[in-house]
């Protein structure tokens, strides 16, 4: 039981002193290259009990390097009600951490176990630790258990350890073995009240019915189990893979195939567990078939990193096996916050190995623990998946569904969390995938991993959840429908990480046209002319599937067309004869959607489908070409230009009749006008265009004067403003081609303000 771990020397001046490992070569591989595996040091030192037997501590000291620690005491039945506290002093910082507090039980155990315990807890390399504990509030009697102690380990660095760790070999056949071997100490399959499987004799016993034959242990119901080792020879360790070893070997079948993949895991050989100090062989389930996943935290600080995440496994096997006195770590597998997976208790990771996590309920269950405490904070996004990948594998070995329910056997009398209670041998109902504190008085796996456990559940069982077409590129979106020429990428968004994702296919109403990994989140498709319905559906590795509502996307290659081609006028406004006042009018059309008009020359503009006029301006006496592109929503276009030169007339080319005065200011087109106040004073232009406009200035006390076209009167203008205007087109007329024109203005002499103040006309051809 106590194989490996180092003596404890308490030496002067309050410092603990510890001996380490003898002969442990440097280097973190063995001779052949191969890892070795790491020897932990273990320590212990006991505290010091005061107040009746209801309070203890260890008064803070210097001790050697150590990075996780628990605390035990005699009796593995007993539990510790009160609470339990430690710091310790960073070996790097030397600063002190804050109280710490440990779970005051680990809630499971080992048949013969020497210990019970609190959960260990990972506080990093320290170099120094204090301790308080307190017994829980009630009667007078109450006391903390006999035996306390501090146990301190140091998992190592990688180190390969002085010896070769038993080799233990699993025969890969079909046949059963001859006989059942004998685990070390004599020990059957059962567990003490701490843990894992009940006492053998009562109904429901989570160990082997009936009484073993004399030198070996009771077999798991129709489970081959290790043969015997030689008389003397410690028991070897478990390796899945790898040559046939010349040792003993056991003759186990191999563990029934899974409907889902089994996710990587990290060996124990690759996590460097040292045999040597577990050299039992393996148990497995009576009934030899897993129908539930308990889902465990460690209760331990979550501030260890990813690259330690090895060594906390290390220290736990240590804490487990050499400080409680289990045969092995108790936990099937464990995952660090990086979503690592590790091997757990040996016998085969494919196989219904028999762990030490849920007291009551081992016989018929595989436990997964995640390193750290998730009470108050979640686990990663990373760990949950691989909980749920493990879980996903080792359920679908057996047909279970990790979103249904199942019926568990209890092997001895209990009290959830939430307090249900039974009695051995009871059948209760149990998530199949499901918390400790579901089928323990623990709090494990906290309140924030227990409330997350729905996610960890549906990941496991499928299908995809929260899958939703994100966008269509390669088409343009009018109301609900999407518009193409041909081709299109459909992109997706999903809940479920892809791990869990066997493959996505895109269909085109109904049928699977194109397929993508479980890491794509689009693919492309290329659609016949038509409409068409356009769906993502996602394969979930269990072989469930999730499809995305159809969206209406139409493959279409006709072009737009201008049922009113793009056409210039002159507008009102201020002119000068770098910017002359235009419009532009058109009317785009389109058998499908249409999506836009863009003006690309001489500027660039972009208009929508309901839009068909537009302001702009153009310079005097150049001629410029207006290209205008229709745009449908499939990406079809069509494009058209108009090309328009205005023209600026001044007033000196009129012909005049009546008085007429020149007034000079840079505010004229020129530097020039012509003003009149005599009524029927006229000036006539004569010119060839399709737009005309009248330019004037103005002012409060400006009069009217009549407009007329081609010898028609066309209007009677009144120029007057509550502001000074100068180069103002006061009047326009368009014509649907060009021609010759003549547009005359006549005075009219208003009373009181007969001044009109012409600066000339502008017109486009």
């Amino acid at each position: 039981m106590w194989v490996g771990a180092a003596a404890v020397v308490v030496g002067v001046g309050g410092v603990l002193c510890f001996q380490g490992p003898a002969g442990a070569p440097d280097g973190g591989v063995a001779a052949d290259g191969k890892s070795g595996p790491v020897r932990a040091d273990t320590r212990t030192t006991p505290l010091t009990v005061a107040g009746g037997g209801r309070s203890a501590s260890l008064p803070q000291r210097d001790t050697d390097p150590f990075s996780m620690l628990g605390v035990t005491w005699t009796d593995a039945a007993a539990r510790l009600g009160g609470t339990v506290e430690v710091r310790t002093r960073s070996a790097e910082s030397g600063t002190w951490s804050a109280w710490l507090r440990l779970d005051g039980d680990s809630g499971q155990g080992e048949s013969g176990a020497a210990r019970g315990g609190t959960e260990p807890a990972w506080v990093g390399p320290s170099d120094g630790v204090e301790a308080r504990l307190r017994a829980a509030d009630g009667a007078t009697s109450d006391r903390l258990p006999a035996g306390l102690r501090l146990d301190m380990i140091d998992p190592g660095t990688g180190r390969a350890a002085a010896m070769e760790p038993a080799a233990f070999a699993v025969e890969e056949s079909p046949a059963e073995a001859t006989g059942p071997s004998e685990p070390a100490g004599g020990q059957t399959a059962s567990t003490g009240p701490g843990g894992a499987e009940a006492d053998p004799e009562e109904p429901g016993a989570e160990g082997t019915p009936g009484e073993p034959e004399s030198g070996v242990s009771a077999a798991p119901s129709g489970t081959p189990v290790p043969s015997a080792t030689p008389s003397g020879t410690p028991a070897p360790s478990v390796t899945v893979s790898g040559s046939p070893s010349p040792t003993p070997t056991v003759s186990v079948p191999p563990g029934p195939p899974s409907g889902v993949p089994q996710p990587p895991i990290t060996s124990r050989a690759d996590w460097g567990a040292n045999e040597s100090i577990s050299p039992e062989e393996p148990g497995y389930l009576p009934g030899g078939r897993i129908k539930a996943v308990v889902v465990h935290h460690t209760a331990e600080s979550n501030g260890y990193t990813c690259e330690q995440a090895p060594a906390v496994v290390r220290g736990i096997y240590a804490y487990h096996v050499q400080q409680l006195g289990w045969k092995d770590i108790g936990y099937n597998f464990l995952v660090d916050k990086c979503g690592t997976v590790y091997e757990g208790r040996k016998g085969g990771v494919d196989r219904p190995v028999l762990g030490a996590h849920a007291y009551g309920f081992n016989s018929e269950t595989t436990g997964i623990s995640v390193l750290g405490a998730y009470t108050d904070t979640a686990p990663s996004q990373a760990a949950m998946a691989s909980v749920a990948q493990v879980a996903a594998w080792k359920l679908g070995q057996y047909g279970v569904d990790p979103a249904g329910t199942t019926t568990l056997t209890a092997g001895a009398s209990g009290r959830s969390h939430a307090g249900r209670t039974w009695e051995s041998g009871a059948r209760l109902t149990f998530p199949a995938v499901h918390g400790h504190r579901d089928g323990y008085n623990t709090q494990c796996p906290g309140d924030a991993f227990y409330g997350r456990l729905g996610t960890v559940r549906s990941w496991a069982a499928g299908p995809v959840t929260g899958l939703a077409v994100r966008s269509v590129t390669g088409a343009g979106l009018s109301g609900t429908t999407y518009y193409t020429r041909a081709g299109i990428t459909v992109n997706w968004a999903t809940g479920t990480p892809s791990s869990f994702v066997s493959r996505y296919e895109v269909l085109v109403d109904g049928k699977p046209a194109a397929s993508a990994a479980a890491t794509a989140a689009s693919a492309e498709v290329t659609l016949a002319a038509g409409t068409h319905q356009v769906a993502v559906r996602a394969v979930h590795q269990s072989g469930r599937t999730a499809t995305t509502p159809a969206a209406t996307v139409v493959a279409e290659s006709t072009a737009p067309g201008f049922s009113t081609m793009p056409n210039l006028a002159l507008r009102t406004g201020t002119v000068d004869t770098a910017a002359v006042p235009l419009t532009l009018r058109w009317k785009a059309t389109d058998n499908a959607a249409l999506k836009e008009v863009r003006l690309t020359a001489p500027v660039t503009r972009t208009y929508g489908p309901t839009t068909y006029v537009a302001s702009h301006t153009a310079r005097s006496g150049a001629a410029t070409t207006w290209k205008a592109t229709a745009r449908d929503q499939a990406g079809n276009a069509r494009s058209a230009s108009v090309t328009g030169t205005p023209v600026v007339l001044q007033e000196t080319a009129a012909a005049r009749s009546g008085a007429w005065s020149t007034r000079s200011s840079s505010g004229y087109l020129g530097g020039r006008s012509y003003s009149s106040t005599a009524g029927n004073a006229s000036l006539t232009w004569t010119f060839t265009g399709r737009s005309a406009a009248w330019v004037v200035s103005r002012a409060s006390g400006s009069g009217q004067a009549h407009v007329y076209v081609d010898g028609v009167r066309a209007a009677t203008v009144d120029l007057k403003s509550a502001t000074t205007r100068y180069r103002d087109a006061i009047w326009t007329r368009t014509w649907s081609t060009s021609a010759k024109h003549t547009v005359k203005i006549v005075v009219v002499g208003t009373k009181g303000r007969p001044t009109v103040t012409t600066d000339g006309l502008v017109y486009l051809r």
